[in-house]
């Protein structure tokens, strides 16, 4: 018994030195592979992935305030939680139906660098731990930053870079409010949303995204990133 009791702690400090020592890393170097790439089928079928690290300096601010308009509009003022959006999510999924995620821009950027995609509790707690510590660690500019260049953004395509070539040949430094909340509101389903010729529900929905691109600069929704 005393042995287990000393491997379980040895095993959690050498997990929480583990994990403080990536994410410090990580607050300055690009981030070069995630569990995502290479789990993804998807790369291995087209002879590797496509990716491209970008400074935020080197990313419009367009496609910045678009995600913040689509995934989370308040980014700039949680601290990596959005209690209200989980527990609405979660009163939605008690009703059956398609499942809602309530998860902020800081729990998808810990879970795509750190961890795997899919559910379970165990996850999410890891999750949970990741947040806090790169909301602590990296700030507000750096989560943006590495998010923008690891999220899943097509076909073996990954970060924003990316897909502003693949979708309008060019890069993500002069992106539209247009073209950016295309990309934005694909990015929860990369291989299935249309970017370049989104038709119905999904056209319409980012053209409400491009309208809120300049409600977010407005509001001052992206102040923590550029202020």
């Amino acid at each position: 018994m005393r042995w287990l009791v000393r491997f379980l702690f040895k095993a959690m400090v050498g997990f929480v030195a583990i994990s403080l020592a990536l994410v410090l890393l990580f607050k300055f170097v690009p981030v070069p592979v995630t569990a995502t790439m290479i789990l993804d089928g998807e790369v291995w079928d087209r002879g590797g992935v496509t990716k491209d690290w970008e400074s935020l300096s080197n990313i419009d601010r367009n496609m910045v305030r678009a995600v913040i308009a689509a995934e989370d509009g308040k980014f700039c003022s949680h601290d990596g939680f959005d209690t209200e959006a989980i527990a609405k999510a979660a009163a939605m999924n008690a009703q059956g139906g398609r499942i809602r995620g309530g998860s902020t821009i800081s729990q998808q950027t810990a879970k795509n660098v750190f961890l795997w995609q899919g559910g379970g509790y165990f996850r999410k707690g890891l999750e949970a731990w990741f947040t806090v510590l790169i909301e602590q660690i990296w700030g507000k500019r750096r989560i943006m930053e590495v998010y923008l260049n690891v999220a899943e953004t097509g076909l073996a395509t990954y970060g924003v870079e990316a897909g502003a070539q693949r979708y309008f040949g060019k890069s993500a430094a002069s992106l539209s409010p247009t073209e950016a909340a295309r990309m934005a509101v694909a990015l929860p389903l990369p291989k299935e949303r249309s970017v370049k010729n989104p038709g119905g529900w999904l056209r319409r929905h980012g053209n409400t995204i491009a309208a809120r691109v300049g409600v977010v600069r407005r509001d001052g929704l992206d102040n923590c990133i550029y202020d």
